[in-house]
């Protein structure tokens, strides 16, 4: 199995890229302690001690998750939320503070927080939180699970050249394989119908957009038929898949 050098199974990016994490807290020593629990999972780790400085760092990191502490000194994490949601839509965040009211508790879900520690709190349950978050968005995967993809329940296993969603195998095509697996190894990201023929079918984009609509649809009616869709269409960008929520 691989581990990291805390033991955990070692997690990356569906890419095999290491996970990118920014830690925002304007208390240094305890960004460092963080920083450093969170290098020693393999992942990449950037810190900022108030709110303009994590838009700058998240502007370069485009990180996976967020470490946020609720009180800084230029404003509070809630706000910086709001506006790390426009650098990146789809970053994980996990809440520091030093309150505990089920008021706080609430304004933090509520704003787009995914999770919510309260000071004082150990580094194994920040670590645990984070895992479980990246897992749970898609975004992560454990290298000892082999040459797998997996964003929700839908699984693909690149050597055996197989796709599941909940357990049920789904039948593709070459093609169609090879479209999934370009959106799988970006989840929640939207791919434009230039970058999925380049990709996919290795030509430039010039009037056969409708190659990509085409096989979008056959992926729709095999991976979505009956099930809550994961394949989503944006008016005028183009594709992502995301997993669903419950």
């Amino acid at each position: 199995m691989n581990t990291t050098r805390s033991g955990h199974p070692a997690l990356t990016r569906p890419d095999g890229t290491p996970l990118r994490v920014l830690v925002v807290d304007d208390d240094p020593d305890l960004a460092e302690v963080l920083s450093g629990a969170l290098r020693y999972e393999g992942w990449q780790v950037r810190t900022a001690g108030d709110g303009a400085a994590a838009l700058t760092e998240a502007r370069e990191l485009m990180p996976d998750a967020v470490v946020l502490d609720v009180m800084l000194p230029d404003t509070d994490g809630f706000a910086v939320l709001r506006s790390l949601h426009t650098v990146k839509a789809d970053v994980c965040v996990l809440f520091l503070t030093a309150r505990d009211a089920v008021e706080d508790r609430i304004a933090g879900i509520t704003a787009g927080g995914d999770d919510y520690v309260t000071k004082p709190f150990s580094l194994e349950e920040v670590v645990a939180r984070l895992r479980g978050l990246l897992r749970r968005a898609g975004m992560a995967r454990q290298l000892d699970e082999g040459p797998r993809l997996i964003v929700g329940d839908l699984v693909m296993d690149e050597e055996a050249r197989e796709v599941t969603r909940a357990g049920q195998l789904i039948e593709l095509s070459p093609t169609e394989f090879e479209l999934l697996r370009f959106l799988m190894r970006n989840p929640r990201r939207v791919l434009s119908k230039a970058q999925i023929l380049d990709r996919v079918w290795s030509y430039d984009f010039g009037g056969r957009a409708h190659v990509v609509e085409l096989y979008i649809s056959y992926l729709r009616k095999k991976v979505d038929a009956g099930r809550e869709p994961m394949i989503h269409t944006v008016r005028g960008a183009g594709y992502v898949l995301k997993p669903v929520t419950s």
